[in-house]
């Protein structure tokens, strides 16, 4: 199969998917969609294979897709994850997604300067390997990212730590010599009355040569190609900074007549100094950001490497790769789970606090599940596998993770649209610098020392780690609490939530509801309870499991005509007869009077916090059940830690007043609403404003989910998949609401610092370089400590995003 060119020419052919294209009606409305938009030619859609192919001229892939979800016919389009190496500031990252944006063939792309990772989004006939080398096109080598492979932030630590002490050691003795005599002056007499000062020089222009052309060589490399694209960044910056402080050296050292004698002195030792100072930063700043990525890397770590086979009565060691769906596995006691799988022999405890957080092992028998990455107790077990590489919770999770991560939040369009022009203006200010200098000045060696130091002290990276390096830890320390963000901007919106909404069931309560009371009028209790459990067996109603643990061993009649009656209850026809299951609001739409003898002790029960149940037999009121639905243990608590944070609490459920209201008063919330439908629910979530926050146990309150401005599931961690939340929390726990918006807070305060850090930084040193203070008397700035401050810029940056480790 033939693939089109990867390049950046905004001219293609596209074969898009189209999987809501059905007939030829549907066509016929895509045809006429896409032929509105300038720029597409040849066009063919084809209703049999549902694809539209096309050639596009100067179009860009979103506009295509666009027209197509307003036709209502979404096409079907490929994400394809990138590790790129190279980018080093925020121009880097800049020149990386608009490269990738202009392709003609891609939609969206989404770069991360602190994890390395490009995400991109792109029509299936353009391979991912294609997607890569549109990106080496650039400039930067770039690897495919493929599911269930161990992914981490390069590190790039010990390969900056060699340079940087390679750097050191030619540095030294050069710094040593020029600078010696300013802190003992007999130094500089007596080593000028040893060795001549050409030599002197001539000496220090090779040990600078070797600095700039073996640990320096990467600022060379990569920010002349950039230069050469008309796309200068960071190592432009310093190229030209120490490559100008050598070249007007080595003049002076060589052909000292070209020099007016005021200005021949050497800047050796500053063009040295400057890579390695920097050479320095880039190494701290790659220790932190390893240390960064520390969480999501433990994460990984817990799947084990190999896992022992059983077949045919053999055991085999293989690696986790080589495991298939359906194997048997061994599970020896104290081994970490290798894989997800259901136990097919044995029983024990498993921790699965890497899942849920919580510490308590768990019960685990035959047909239970177990995932990978949890630790087995002190039984032997035997599993089959049922989810293999990145099908696994453990890979889904750290694909959440690594997704948040690479997120851009909202913040960013302003430092993208800053760093955008950043280096060229530094450039084109270095040049002013030196013009200015030149003018009123006092000589040339002057005016090339102010011109270097705005190069050097300029720092892009500090702006361009400002944003992501604190989303990098902020998502990661998330895992680490049990709070997996699967939209990084949720980190933006949750940040400024006044209001949190709850479902009850399963959210606040521990979702088993117990029967706790049978009252009747006209029937036995037990055949009551009896026909209802028969009707309650085919619910998926999380109250239904009351009353079929409460008829456990007997012999249910077979329901027939069951039908779910939204927020009311069911009916159904059991042994002959027409039932009908639910609250009061069930009876009162079917005309059917409450007994009055039974109402009473409905009422009670509700006013004590339990739900009533009401069963009637072919238009009769027959009897009332109260199902009891403890509240979780942490419940209260959560809803304390939510006040102490300024949060309001409302609690939305479908239960009647009197029981919504009795656990929201023994739960210390604000607001308690019963007797809602789930169109009431949607309407007071949305009329809860763009502040407000609602939790839900993520499989019955999707809808609601979906509605909240920022939704959060609340389940175990086969939950994580749960499509309409902006965050999940693994475990049950309630608490966990909490300490999401408390990271939140702390992650947006953190990115406000380091905002304001990167920008003051750059605003206030820059013309300190030029050289503002000198006609009032102030200094010159020295390229050296220029390069000092520009390498610790960034190295604060990533420092204080470091302290998000310890937030929640």
């Amino acid at each position: 199969m033939n693939h089109p060119k990867a390049t950046a020419d905004m001219t293609a052919l596209l074969d898009l998917p189209v999987p809501g294209m059905n007939c030829a009606s549907c066509a016929g409305r895509i045809e006429r969609a896409l032929s509105a938009l300038p720029g597409i030619s040849d066009l063919s859609v084809n209703p049999a294979t549902r694809r539209a192919r096309m050639q596009t001229h100067d179009l860009p892939l979103a506009r295509i897709t666009e027209a197509l979800d307003k036709a209502g016919y979404p096409a079907q389009l490929t994400t394809t994850r990138l590790q790129v190496q190279g980018m080093s500031c925020a121009s880097c990252q800049g020149r990386v997604q608009r490269g990738l944006e202009q392709a003609a063939q891609v939609a969206s792309a989404q770069v991360n300067l602190a994890t390395g990772q490009a995400q991109v989004v792109h029509a299936p006939n353009l391979e991912p390997r294609a997607v890569a080398r549109l990106v080496s096109e650039l400039g930067y080598s770039a690897s495919v990212i493929t599911d269930g492979t161990k992914t981490a932030i390069p590190d790039e630590a010990a390969a900056l730590r060699r340079d940087f002490l390679i750097a050191l050691a030619l540095t030294l003795p050069l710094f040593i010599v020029e600078m010696g005599g300013h802190l003992v002056p007999a130094f500089h007499g007596w080593l000028h009355g040893m060795v001549p000062m050409q030599a002197l020089w001539v000496g220090q222009m090779l040990l600078a040569l070797a600095v700039l052309a073996v640990p320096g060589r990467r600022f060379f490399r990569t920010g002349f190609r950039a230069l050469s694209r008309g796309a200068p960044e960071m190592n432009s910056l310093v190229a030209l900074g120490s490559g100008a402080a050598f070249l007007y050296s080595a003049v002076v050292t060589l052909a000292p007549a070209l020099v007016p004698a005021a200005s021949r002195h050497v800047y050796f030792e500053a063009a040295a100094v400057i890579v390695t100072l920097i050479l320095m930063g880039r190494w701290l700043e790659a220790r932190a950001k390893g240390q960064a990525g520390a969480a999501i890397r433990q994460l990984m770590d817990l799947a084990p490497d190999s896992a022992t086979l059983l077949r045919d009565s053999r055991q085999i060691v293989l690696p986790i790769d080589q495991v298939q769906v359906g194997d048997l596995l061994l599970l020896s006691p104290g081994q970490r789970v290798p894989l997800d799988g259901v136990i097919t022999e044995g029983a024990g405890r498993i921790d699965e606090s890497m899942l849920t957080g919580e510490p308590a092992l768990v019960a685990k028998t035959t047909g239970d599940t177990v995932t990978g990455g949890t630790v087995n107790g002190s039984a032997a077990m035997t599993l089959r596998v049922n989810a293999t590489g990145g099908d696994t919770v453990l890979s889904r999770i750290v694909t959440l993770v690594e997704g948040a991560q690479n997120a851009r939040l909202p913040v960013q369009a302003l430092v993208d649209k800053v760093t955008r022009v950043f280096v060229p203006c530094i450039i084109a200010l270095s040049v002013l610098t030196l013009i200015l200098w030149l003018i009123f000045g006092p000589g040339l060696a002057q005016a090339v020392v102010a011109a270097v130091a705005v190069l050097i002290i300029a720092c892009p990276c500090a702006m361009g780690l400002a944003v992501p390096m604190s989303i990098l830890v902020g998502t990661g320390r998330g895992a680490q609490l049990g709070v997996l963000f699967r939209q990084g901007d949720a980190l933006q919106k949750l940040a400024t939530a006044r209001i949190v909404g709850f479902d009850k069931t399963g959210t606040l309560t521990l979702g088993h509801p117990a029967l706790t009371g049978t009252w009747t009028a006209g029937i036995e209790a037990d055949r009551a309870l009896r026909l209802t459990a028969a009707a309650e067996a085919r619910s998926e109603h999380p109250l239904a499991t009351a009353f079929l643990t409460a008829a456990k061993g007997q012999d249910l009649p077979a329901a027939q005509a069951i039908t779910a009656i939204a927020g009311q209850g069911l009916r159904a026809r059991v042994e002959d007869q027409d039932l009908l299951i639910g609250n009061l609001a069930a009876l009162d739409a079917a005309g059917i009077a409450p007994d009055p003898t039974l109402m009473p002790h409905a009422t009670g029960a509700a006013d004590r916090g339990a739900t009533p149940v009401h069963l009637a037999i072919d238009g009769t009121h027959r009897a009332s059940f109260a199902v009891m639905d403890a509240a979780r243990p942490q419940s209260a608590k959560a809803i304390a830690d939510l006040h102490a944070l300024g949060i309001t609490t409302v609690m939305l459920s479908g239960d009647t007043p009197a029981t919504a209201r009795a656990m929201g008063t023994s739960l210390g919330i604000d607001d308690a609403r019963g007797g809602l439908s789930p169109e009431d629910k949607l309407t007071l979530i949305r009329d809860m404003g763009d502040d407000s926050v609602f939790v839900g146990d993520g499989i019955n309150d999707a809808p609601a989910l979906a509605a909240a401005r920022t939704g959060i599931a609340i389940g175990t961690g086969t939950d994580i998949a749960i499509e309409t939340a902006d965050a999940v929390l693994m475990s049950g726990d309630p608490g966990g609401v909490g300490r999401a918006i408390a990271l939140s807070r702390a992650v947006m305060r953190n990115i406000r610092q380091n905002l304001f850090w990167a920008f003051a930084y750059n605003v206030a040193l820059v013309p300190v370089a030029m050289g503002v203070l000198v006609p009032f008397g102030g200094p010159q700035m020295s390229p050296m400590l220029g390069a000092g401050a520009m390498a610790l810029s960034s190295v604060f940056v990533v420092g204080n995003a470091l302290r998000l480790r310890k937030a929640g």
